[in-house]
């Protein structure tokens, strides 16, 4: 019988060739077209992550049964931990899109909110979100994404360090991973979170 993180390391595993295939189909794509911005975009990822993630779901929608999918949902509200739920037969599989520079900093960044994590894993055991973080580079109005730096991961093994500014998990997105239950990672959110009362 499958344990709970052989579970989620092989969701991870198959998420992860999800994108990597959708990457075959898209490696790169235009924001806009040069008339617009004839000068080229200002490698920001911030301003442009939204367009990103969108291009993502959307491009897996649209490719489903090119990725072996069975339907991929993307039109979650704004409060949701994933940005898309992926069906692959009768496994769903939540995820969040992430994007980074790869030729910026590799530092620390806000993951999730504490509380809004603590409240699902607790109220949904068959809850397992997942992070799909695509590396990117920046060529004038070109967006192209890098293989080798898509990295799938799970809050469950992050190494929890919350910033007690905003109650945020903050990882970097290439990380060290930590194996752990979810009794285990709940235990870990509520003893390291200090702005709010979890239980």
């Amino acid at each position: 019988m499958k344990t709970e993180i052989d579970l989620i390391n092989e969701e991870l595993s198959i998420v992860k060739n999800i994108c990597l295939n959708l990457l075959n189909i898209l490696p790169n794509f235009n924001i806009t077209d040069e008339k617009i911005l004839p000068y080229g975009l200002k490698p920001h990822t911030r301003s442009i992550s939204w367009i990103v993630e969108q291009v993502i779901v959307q491009q897996m929608k649209y490719n489903a049964s090119k990725l072996g999918l069975s339907d991929v949902k993307y039109d979650m509200p704004d409060t949701c931990l994933h940005d898309c739920e992926i069906r692959v037969n009768e496994n769903r599989y939540f995820v969040n899109i992430k994007t980074h520079n790869i030729k910026g900093k590799k530092n620390k960044n806000d993951i999730s909110a504490v509380e809004k994590l603590y409240i699902q894993y607790q109220a949904n055991p068959n809850y397992r979100l997942i992070y799909a973080c695509f590396g990117i580079e920046f060529n004038n109005i070109n967006i192209s994404f890098d293989k080798n730096h898509l990295h799938c991961f799970t809050p469950q093994f992050m190494p929890i360090y919350v910033n007690p500014r905003n109650d945020k998990i903050q990882a970097a997105y290439h990380h060290n991973i930590t194996h752990r239950t979810r009794e285990g990672f709940l235990s870990e959110l509520k003893n390291n979170s200090k702005s709010i009362i979890l239980g």
